[in-house]
């Protein structure tokens, strides 16, 4: 794996980083981030003595998750805790027949989730995709339900600009397609949790045939981080309202937009081919 996958971009806050690491964090080290989630208020006056107690476990512990969250040390890591509770807004549950109220719920939340990916991006890794797909002969997308969805989106994207890109519904299509690429093929593989097998497969098969392999995940370390050449970062809410649909979908379309941008910097003739592709269909409405 190159070293551009090894690590994701620090989010800024200790929620951020916490929800990035949750899976990759010991029994010991997830019991002390889920009491910092949800005691945040009262951690944040606490001395590292204090946590420990409050845990049961030893300070050493404690110290190991802040570097292990990319913090220098417990300082660090209550400053940025501090800044997460400040900024946290109330989650006071709409009443049931509050539609308005819900509605608001749901932006906030989702704007939330909008910001936290926005701190996960990272532009050096960023450029390096966009760079892989600027030269590609043909790109690849998958994923399975939501991020099937979202894969269908950005693949039409491509094409759009003249590249040529598919993004299968079918597992067995995606891997006789990926099996094809040819050298200097991309494969997208959208998975949020980083867990989904014929995702993980895919991206696998994809790197044993020496393609450029880029997964697009919130989990730190997952199965499909193993395969991919470059890993972008989502971020999901703690406490979704829609089973985290929306929470999904606003992410990895955030990525990809932000990397549709950047893609387009690397081609001169896109603006071009947009003026074409829409000329296209002008006929197909009134």
């Amino acid at each position: 794996m190159s070293q551009t996958a090894s690590r994701p971009a620090p989010a800024q806050g200790v929620i951020s980083r916490i929800r990035l690491h949750a899976h990759a964090l010991s029994p010991s080290l997830q019991r002390v981030a889920e009491h910092v989630v949800t005691h945040a208020e009262t951690v944040m006056h606490q001395t590292i003595t204090e946590l420990a107690t409050s845990v049961g476990v030893g300070e050493a512990t404690i110290t190991r998750l802040c570097h292990k969250l990319d913090f220098a040390g417990f300082h660090a890591f209550k400053i940025a805790l501090a800044s997460d509770v400040a900024g946290r807004e109330s989650h006071t549950p709409a009443h049931p027949g509050d539609l308005a109220g819900q509605a608001a719920q749901v932006v906030k939340q989702t704007c939330r989730t909008l910001e936290d990916t926005g701190r996960l991006l990272d532009p050096v890794v960023m450029e390096d995709v966009a760079a892989a797909l600027a030269r590609a002969p043909r790109v690849d997308l998958t994923g399975q339900g939501n991020s099937g969805l979202v894969a269908q989106l950005f693949a039409h994207r491509l094409l759009r600009i003249g590249i040529t890109a598919t993004a299968y519904t079918d597992p067995h299509q995606s891997a006789v397609s990926i099996s094809t690429l040819p050298r200097g093929g991309v494969v997208i593989a959208l998975s949020s949790s980083g867990s989904t097998i014929d995702t993980v497969q895919h991206l696998r098969l994809a790197q044993g045939h020496g393609h450029y392999t880029v997964a697009i995940t919130h989990r730190a370390s997952s199965p499909i981080t193993r395969y991919a050449k470059a890993v972008l970062f989502t971020s999901t809410q703690e406490e979704p309202l829609t089973d985290s649909v929306l929470d999904t979908l606003a992410s990895q379309t955030l990525v990809l937009e932000v990397l549709y941008a950047a893609l387009l910097a690397r081609r001169p003739e896109a603006a071009a081919m947009l003026r074409v592709t829409a000329e296209s269909v002008v006929e197909k409405k009134y």
